[in-house]
């Protein structure tokens, strides 16, 4: 799955014209190891209608920070530059798709 960082995130997220599900993750996280098939999955499926990425808040602490994200794995669903859907923790892909259902 692409990683995006810092430098990048508002020409790779905040400039899709897809919607984009952003990840943020870190390495220490055992959930957001569970969630790496998952979201390699939707990526897959989704492709056309989703772009699916990640971002190590370790690494790139000024996102993070922005977006006032504090739990790993956390979800934000962005379109059109702005976070429309924030999601927290763990989830089956069959729950993910139903609550991406709206932005989708």
């Amino acid at each position: 799955m692409p990683e995006v960082t810092d430098a990048g995130f508002a020409a790779e997220v905040l400039g899709s014209e897809l919607p984009v599900l952003v990840e943020f993750t870190a390495d220490w996280c055992p959930p957001c190891r569970q969630m790496a098939p998952v979201l390699s999955a939707l990526a897959e499926e989704e492709g056309e209608r989703l772009r699916v990425v990640q971002l190590n808040v370790d690494r790139n602490p000024a996102t993070t920070n922005a977006y006032k994200v504090l739990s790993m794995p956390t979800f934000m669903v962005f379109r059109g530059g702005e976070p429309v859907k924030s999601m927290v923790g763990s989830r089956p892909k069959r729950r993910l798709l139903e609550e991406l259902s709206d932005v989708l």
